[in-house]
């Protein structure tokens, strides 16, 4: 493999319209951070760029929403995306913005080389106009129902529902998501970038030059498996403008009113970025000897792997990534994430309600990253790893080193004596961890290097109780001091190795050990002096109770029934009658006396009600709804005239009129004051 003298890692630009949520942490953010702290800690140049992504449909649509301007919209969430990310220990170098006046120019002179090079083409196609609005309308403006699945609300690009890509013209019923217009074809210019004439060289650079059996790195079998189904199906022309006021501006004559498309803009973000963060930049876009590597989800395989290159080809001024390690999608409790249905765990909502648990949320996503296949994030399973592995394991260890050196060595690093066989066997295992830990990482194999990390943890657990100083103590001092200076060598070695994937853990064990921070370089050998005084132990980890878990779910179980309410739909309208068919109805305000269950039945209730112009009894079928004492006293609305009827041997004269929600519930149908019995509705 080829050896380069830097890195440059990109992570995806989250869109601004809207907080980043677990999926998009485990999928991109949480992965590219430990693979940057590792460079880092190996003394590697290596700078790690994102932003956010800030034109776009998904940003028009949240702005129409909430009556603002699209500025507004990524001003606010910008600065709440960018704090999240600060509050989990994301290292970016610099988290920029597509909205800055660097990426403005950058991305128009992008265009611009290409438009002059003749590298676009110009076709005049048939797109969606919304005819009320007056506006060519976006995938994203057009929603209709899904041709695979039949899900109402499916975009033009995309059905939220099954995951399928869709265009416009294959939704059913298809309106504009402005208006509820029904959209029509009009004609319109665009320009595109000829993927087609780019085939045959992605064909060699992804399917021989990264394949399995290529000298360089090879892709992960999910993103060359997705490349290969696209170039199998031939490539197409895709445009790079669109028609929309929110975006660059596309700088050429006879474009008014076009923007450079979110997928040609967005990508150059990287670049951008990373000429505002250092003015060095164009070595890390421009040089061979640097190595490329995008982190994203799979659903922007396509763009990275495809269509940004071939714009850098086009271009002729940048390398290509080396790598693009995209994971594939995390769903939540068995349910797909979806920022529509509110279905996520919002990481400012999760900093918020679980302080001083970022590495516990950390250590989860990377061991349940979805790295080859789809994988499931549960709140027990949070539970569990935190209080089964970090305290059980991790915590548990180093809290017994540090509590046993402060109990029979006065907080001191004592002096070794004779090592045993399993002493030797027990030290000989860190530089091996270390190995794995590194191999795994570099390979992009983070839930592994993890579980190598973990093991070191493990290992040092195990050491303690196999060896028991506290028991040792009591007849050979000697002994134990050898048992635990060897213990909190492995706890120091624990602050490097943790450190990609639990910086926090890393600096709080770091400060409990008084210990400087070190290369990665130290691991796997002695970094603590004999004598060396050690700080203030306190937990690492604390456990996360069951009412803590049960608040988080219960909060996800009331947002799956507002979207089950949601979805539903209210009865169609009932046959048509005329006035003088309402006109025999009498209905009365009428006063509940008293109410209790009718024997052997589980559904009635007998009620005796005021009407105004009579007491009377009303047997009535909510029985599972309501409790005898809560309906005494209540005023209901009673269709009084009704035919009476007899109900386990009970005569019912009426009916008490209610509401039934569309969940099934009913609700009582009372006056919004106090009127008296007998008033007449009508």
């Amino acid at each position: 493999m080829k050896e380069y003298k830097r890195y440059l890692v990109t992570s995806a630009l989250p869109y601004a319209n809207g907080p980043v949520h677990i999926g998009h942490l485990a999928g991109v953010y949480v992965p590219s951070d430990i693979y940057t702290r590792y460079l880092r800690a190996r003394g590697k140049d290596v700078i790690h760029v994102c932003g956010t992504d800030e034109h776009g449909v998904p940003i028009t649509i949240k702005a129409k929403k909430e009556g603002v301007t699209p500025q507004d919209v990524v001003d606010r969430y910008h600065e709440i995306i960018k704090t999240s990310f600060e509050g989990l220990g994301i290292s970016f170098d610099i988290f920029s913005r597509t909205t800055t006046e660097t990426h403005k120019k950058i991305a128009s002179d992008f265009f611009r080389k290409l438009y002059d090079e003749g590298k676009f083409i110009e076709q005049t196609t048939e797109q969606y106009w919304d005819p009320e609005a007056k506006q060519f309308l976006a995938d994203r403006y057009i929603v209709g129902t899904c041709p695979r699945c039949g899900a109402e609300g499916a975009y033009g690009d995309q059905c939220e529902k099954c995951g399928a890509t869709l265009s416009p013209t294959e939704l059913k019923d298809p309106h504009s998501a402005i208006s509820g217009a029904t959209p029509v074809k009009k004609p319109t210019k665009h320009w595109f970038l000829p993927l087609d004439k780019y085939q045959s060289w992605l064909e060699d650079w992804i399917l021989k030059g990264h394949g399995e059996n290529s000298d360089n790195e090879k892709w992960r079998p999910n993103v060359y498996g997705q490349c290969k189904s696209w170039l199998d199906g031939g490539l197409l022309p895709r445009a790079v403008s669109r028609d929309l006021d929110w975006g660059i501006p596309v700088p050429v004559d006879g474009a008014d009113g076009k923007v450079l498309y979110v997928w040609f803009d967005a990508p150059i973000g990287y670049i951008s970025a990373t000429k505002d963060l250092t003015p060095d930049w164009e070595k890390y876009w421009k040089s061979e000897d640097t190595k490329l590597v995008h982190f994203i989800g799979k659903d922007n395989i396509v763009f990275h792997c495809i269509v940004f290159p071939s714009m850098l080809k086009a271009h002729g001024d940048f390398i290509l990534p080396e790598n693009v390690p995209a994971n594939e999608f995390l769903n939540l409790e068995g349910d797909k994430i979806s920022t529509s249905r509110n279905w996520a765990i919002w990481l400012n909502e999760y900093l918020e309600q679980m302080p001083g648990k970022q590495d516990v949320l950390r250590y989860t996503l990377c061991a349940c990253a979805p790295e080859t296949k789809d994988n499931d994030f549960t709140w027990k399973e949070l539970q569990n790893r935190n209080n089964s592995e970090l305290v059980a394991i991790f915590g548990n260890f180093v809290n017994r080193a540090l509590v046993l050196t402060s109990k029979y060595f006065d907080g001191v690093v004592p002096a070794t004596g004779n090592y045993t066989e399993y002493d030797n066997e027990t030290l000989a295992e860190l530089p091996k961890l270390r190995k794995s830990i590194e191999d795994n990482i570099e390979n992009y194999h983070f839930r592994e290097a993890l579980r190598e990390m973990m093991n070191m943890a493990r290992l040092g657990n195990k050491y303690l109780a196999d060896t028991e100083p506290w028991k040792v103590a009591k007849t050979d001092l000697s002994r134990a001091a050898t048992i635990l200076n060897i213990s909190l060598q492995i706890a120091a070695n624990l602050t490097i190795a943790c450190e990609p994937f639990m910086p926090f853990t890393s600096q709080k064990l770091s400060k409990m050990l008084l210990m400087q921070k070190m290369s990665w370089d130290s691991l796997g050998g002695k970094l603590l002096e004999e004598g060396h005084k050690l700080g203030e132990v306190s937990l690492l980890f604390e456990k996360i109770e069951d009412a803590v878990i049960d608040a988080q779910l219960q909060r996800l179980a009331d947002i799956k029934k507002a979207n089950e309410l949601a979805a539903m739909k209210a009865p169609e309208q009932k046959q048509e009658i005329v006035f003088d068919d309402f006109q025999k109805m009498d209905i009365r305000v009428s006063t509940i006396i008293s109410a209790k269950k009718v024997e052997k039945s589980k559904k009635l209730l007998e009620l005796e009600v005021d009407t105004g112009i009579d007491k009377r009894v009303i047997v009535s079928g909510i029985a599972e709804h309501f409790q005898p004492e809560f309906l005494v006293g209540k005023q209901v609305l009673v269709l009084a005239n009704l035919a009476p009827r007899k109900l386990m041997g009970i005569e019912s004269r009426g009916m008490i009129l209610m509401a039934e929600s569309l969940d099934g519930s009913l609700r009582l149908l009372s006056p919004n004051e106090k009127i008296e019995s007998g008033a007449v509705v009508g």
